[in-house]
């Protein structure tokens, strides 16, 4: 069975996860530690639950989500996952750090690729990939169905969906992987975003504001009526 433990580091409160099984292999999603006492926070969790971390995951490549990408895949010795259409966000996240005021990640680091329908394995469990780009070009989802529980990044929150009014956003993409992709999922799907509280497959598709238009009832008797 899996377990998970979810961190909220740096500023912009963004979630890092770790995520076990009954094996004690472990792995890393979106590790954006920003000081040294968020770094010792995560270090001190997995020593202290003995767990072994095998495989760092990136929903994307955000510099709010990468801050401790190179100092944990190098404390660790593990590689690091990420869909290859992100490698020119990953670069960027210098230019997107002056733009806050934060201090530049290093971003010097080998990713595994992975692509939509790939499935990331660890211990006795296993992570599909969903590509749902838009938020950023390389955006994407980890899926545990038989845990119940996907890890959505920035691609979808609590009442909101991510942003795409900056470089390399595309709103229609990212609408098109949300319905094809998440809305098509079981209702009782617990999700895991990337900012702020979880939230079900179920209430995303009743209650999420930005959803709601494509939801409306439209029957025979609505075509009569527009006739």
């Amino acid at each position: 069975m899996l377990k998970i433990k979810n961190f909220y580091f740096n500023d912009l409160h963004e979630c890092c996860s770790v995520a076990w099984d009954e094996t004690g292999e472990c792995v890393i999603i979106d590790p954006g530690f920003y000081t040294d006492t968020e770094r010792d926070q995560l270090k001190g969790f997995i020593e202290g639950k003995g767990l072994k971390p095998v495989k760092i995951l990136l929903t994307h490549a955000h510099f709010d989500h990468i801050f401790g990408l190179k100092e944990c895949a190098r404390m660790y010795g593990i590689p690091v996952y990420m869909d290859p259409a992100d490698k020119k966000t990953l670069q960027s996240a210098e230019w997107y750090c002056r733009q806050f005021g934060f201090r530049t990640p290093q971003t010097d680091v080998d990713t595994e690729d992975i692509h939509d329908g790939d499935t990331v394995k660890f211990g006795n469990t296993e992570f599909e990939v969903l590509s749902t780009p838009g938020h950023t070009p390389g955006g994407v989802c980890f899926l545990d169905t038989a845990d119940r529980v996907l890890f959505s990044g920035d691609t979808l929150f609590a009442g909101s969906i991510g942003r795409t009014d900056h470089p390399q956003g595309d709103y229609d993409k990212l609408m098109e992987g949300i319905f094809n992709k998440l809305m098509t999922l079981d209702g009782d799907i617990n999700v895991i975003p990337g900012h702020g509280p979880h939230t079900t497959i179920t209430d995303e598709r009743t209650k999420n504001p930005f959803l709601q238009p494509f939801n409306l009832p439209y029957d025979e008797e609505d075509k009569e009526d527009e006739k």
